[in-house]
């Protein structure tokens, strides 16, 4: 069986579930049990936001619709870094300290998304093992379905549904960094970019973009010789952010090191977290980014949406396959075919 079959099987069996446990219709199964806290009901939950099936995408709407007042109130973080960087390694050591201090954790892996197979690993909760031990904990792979920005689909509302089973702090695991993976920043309260000493771009910083939107840099693998290496880079680091202009909340980016092996650097970076919320409550930013999330959540929504009636109508699907055809045979361009379905869309 290939990683596409999986993932199929994967979508079936999360379909199968859902119908085991309850009829998909049955909004206080989901409502109760989210309620409760019940880990297995949010599970069926996150599977049923995930579902293409146009009877779960209702049910998910009036639970969405349930969910809103519920949530809100949870700690919400990003991290993000190239593979390798030590993101699960990371988020493990960070998720046991927060809990260690009474809050309850949600972790949203994402897994990149095969473009040829379609499939997905989804194994971030096994590179996790203490910490998807821990009943205080909650972790959930997801793969992007090759959705650009480094999340899920569902990540919005995975992060609501979280919030409303009673998670106080949420932390999303983007697939990587790259040209487009930024999204992530747009649905969190804090972004935090895991780098490595002696990657060869330091000065660079990957991405410039997302350098620039980070709230704090974090150097990973401080330990077992590479100390001096990774303090050369956070000066290095530190030299490069003053190069950029100012952000809107005012508040400098914090470069730190960090080892997920010693533990070391991992309470400074939790209390950066909180530092940083406090700075941005106290001069009334918080509410605003958390408003202009709502809107782009929106925006990305009306995408979707159009997105699905476009291509989930079965007689366009006979009009995009001549049109395909006649691509292929050169009988017209793939602008004038696009834009003749629009054409035909917009009738």
């Amino acid at each position: 069986m290939n990683s596409g079959d999986s993932k199929e099987a994967a979508k079936i069996k999360a379909i199968e579930e859902l119908q085991k446990h309850a009829s998909v219709q049955d909004l206080a199964y989901f409502t109760k049990g989210l309620s409760s806290g019940d880990t297995g009901v949010l599970s069926h939950a996150i599977s049923l936001v995930e579902s293409n099936v146009e009877l779960h995408r209702q049910i998910a709407n009036d639970l969405m619709n349930w969910c809103m007042p519920r949530s809100g109130k949870s700690i919400r973080v990003g991290v993000t870094g190239v593979p390798g960087v030590g993101k699960s390694t990371y988020i493990e050591a960070l998720g046991m300290h927060v809990i260690s201090l009474g809050y309850k954790v949600a972790v949203l892996t994402i897994d990149p998304s095969s473009p040829l197979s379609k499939g997905s690993i989804l194994g971030d909760k096994t590179r996790m093992t203490n910490l998807s031990m821990d009943p205080g904990a909650f972790i959930r792979p997801s793969p992007t379905s090759n959705v650009p920005g480094g999340v899920a689909r569902s990540t919005r509302e995975s992060i609501l549904l979280c919030e409303a089973a009673g998670f106080d702090v949420v932390i999303v695991e983007t697939v990587g960094v790259g040209q487009s993976e930024t999204t992530v920043y747009e649905m969190t309260d804090f972004f935090l970019l895991l780098m490595l000493a002696g990657a060869g771009d330091q000065l660079q910083g990957i991405k410039r973009g997302i350098m620039e939107m980070a709230d704090a840099l974090l150097i990973t693998k401080a330990d077992s010789g590479n100390e001096r290496a990774a303090t050369h880079a956070r000066a290095e680091y530190l030299s490069a952010l003053h190069l950029f202009p100012p952000k809107d909340h005012g508040k400098a980016t914090k470069v730190g090191l960090v080892s997920s092996v010693s533990k070391t650097g991992i309470v400074e970076s939790w209390d950066n977290v909180l530092e940083h919320l406090d700075w941005m409550k106290k001069r009334g930013l918080f509410d605003q980014k958390r408003k202009a999330q709502l809107l782009t959540w929106m925006h990305e929504s009306i995408d979707n949406m159009l997105r699905h009636f476009f291509y989930g109508n079965p007689f366009r699907k006979d009009e995009l396959k001549k049109l395909e055809s006649e691509v292929l045979e050169g009988k017209i361009s793939p602008f004038d075919a696009a834009e003749k379905l629009m054409g035909n869309l917009l009738k």
